[in-house]
């Protein structure tokens, strides 16, 4: 096998577990997110399958953080907001 061909497969695999874990959390965060995105449309639990998948993948990502806190703090005032 050639060596470069050889150092481009090198890099594509997956080494240790730790990175074969988030791969794997990465994939169903935004597999679940994208099912989310299509039960807005469809008739399904967007309003849970959304958070769930944004709460996968807050752990990777700062910017699925940012949007999980605005949709909790969206939900303290719906619930302060009734009282």
């Amino acid at each position: 096998m050639n060596t470069a061909l050889k150092l481009f497969v090198s890099r594509l695999t997956v080494k240790t577990l730790p990175q074969a874990k988030r791969v794997t959390k990465i994939v169903i965060g935004f597999t679940l997110l994208l099912l989310g995105i299509v039960l807005i449309v469809l008739p399904g639990p967007a309003t849970v399958v959304i958070p769930l998948s944004l709460a996968i993948l807050a752990g990777e990502f700062v910017w699925a953080k940012k949007l999980l806190e605005r949709f909790n703090s969206g939900i303290r005032h719906l619930r302060n907001w009734r009282k």
